[in-house]
């Protein structure tokens, strides 16, 4: 079920780099997709566009490869071949497309996201798209193909990005406008729209897209750089409220502050004088790889960064066994949780910091297993002008977690 668009691990292409076949390449990702059952059946257009607009065409000369430490650059002229493997790499690979200062800033997001969130959009021939963050432009021409020409407009905030985009959208001929701007405020000359979507990671959905949505109209966006959701403008134009569509991991909008390191927060954190005790736990698992766990976390704690790590590295694990961290944004906090060394059902944690942030994990944990521990689509969202919140199973529950019983 999940799918990152960003690069986890290293994938380097096997053999020596020669002549691309890139229908080859297009065939087997559209196999793939197929494979793993995520074409959609209710929108068969998607796979339709997706054969008719290439992906490749929408890709710079140069691409980057995460090799484990740092992005390397892959040129088309002088490595067709890694190249084309990069843009067609599967369902859930992306191609990063822009790198600055060493982090992936651009992409052509995995095929099985773009998918996915086009199928959530639900749109109809014939309606007014926004696109917020048009990138390479691919999935724009994908919105075009089923709005039909000048329908779609597609906002970008970096110029170079948006006229390489332009370029590509018009020598296709499939009439999307490319407008320079912030896409935050979306673009109200163009409005009303019937459908937004967003490309980028906001962990606040701006009011500004709902009011440009038609009542009724439909709003797509990636939440908290983990799962995107699909809001419905109510008929009144005073909120928008729908559900979790699916989990992924996005890029957040140009100029946002990437979350501190774990490091850094360690680095920055008291000295080593921290409590170190034993919790009762069932075991790290669940923390480590449920989807539905991991997004209640975000929602009950979100200003606290979880991230994995597989060996010790001197953070005060027992042993070459995997760990959790957990630190603030704020930078005042950080902890770890570390299976026991005896083997048995509970977890080693150490706390530094005014904040007991494994504490505060295993407490939310503990709430959404009381709570019947809903899934990631039993999660919705509502907003309005003054507020927004995350709720589960029911929009008149209220916000998630719910009040604290007795």
């Amino acid at each position: 079920m999940p799918f990152h668009d960003e690069p986890n691990a290293p994938n380097e292409p096997a053999g020596s780099d020669g002549p691309a076949d890139l229908g080859e390449r297009r065939a087997a990702l559209d196999a793939a997709i197929g494979r793993q059952a995520l074409w959609p059946d209710r929108s068969p257009w998607i796979r339709e566009a997706v054969r008719d607009v290439p992906r490749h065409a929408f890709a710079p000369e140069r691409l980057w490869w995460w090799d484990g430490h740092a992005y390397v650059p892959v040129d088309r002229g002088s490595e067709a071949r890694r190249w084309a493997e990069q843009v067609y790499a599967g369902p859930g690979d992306p191609a990063v497309t822009q790198v600055i200062d060493g982090q992936a800033t651009s992409s052509l997001s995995c095929a099985a996201v773009v998918v996915d969130m086009l199928d959530s959009l639900k749109s109809e021939p014939g309606q007014r798209v926004l696109e917020l963050g048009t990138g390479s432009g691919w999935n724009a021409a994908l919105l075009a193909r089923r709005s039909g020409p000048g329908l779609v407009t597609s906002v970008e905030t970096d110029p170079g990005l948006a006229a390489q985009a332009r370029t590509r959208l018009d020598a296709i001929g499939v009439g999307v406008t490319v407008e320079i701007g912030d896409g935050d405020a979306g673009w109200p000359a163009g409005g009303p729209y019937d459908r937004v979507i967003c490309t980028y990671a906001v962990d606040a959905i701006p009011w500004a897209w709902v009011e440009q949505t038609r009542p009724g109209g439909r709003i797509v966006a990636p939440w908290g750089r983990l799962g995107h959701v699909a809001l419905t403008v109510a008929e009144d134009g005073a909120s928008a409220t729908g559900w979790v569509q699916g989990l992924a991991t996005f890029m957040p909008s140009r100029g946002t502050s990437p979350p501190p390191a774990w490091q850094q927060v360690r680095g920055t954190g008291p000295p080593p004088e921290a409590e170190r005790l034993t919790v009762r736990d069932p075991g790290l698992g669940p923390l480590r790889t449920d989807p539905h766990l991991l997004f209640a976390l975000r929602v009950a704690l979100p200003d606290v960064h979880l991230t994995l790590s597989e060996t010790n590295d001197g953070d005060g694990s027992d042993g070459d066994t995997p760990a959790v961290r957990l630190h603030d944004t704020a930078r005042t906090s950080w902890a770890t949780l570390h299976p026991s060394p005896d083997g048995d059902a509970t977890a080693v944690a150490r706390q530094f910091g005014p904040r007991r942030l494994a504490d505060e994990a295993l407490a939310a944990w503990d709430e959404w297993t009381a709570e019947g521990a809903p899934e990631l689509y039993d999660f919705g969202m509502t907003v309005t002008p003054h507020d927004q919140y995350v709720w589960a199973r029911h929009p008149a529950t209220g916000p998630w977690p719910p009040p604290r019983r007795g």
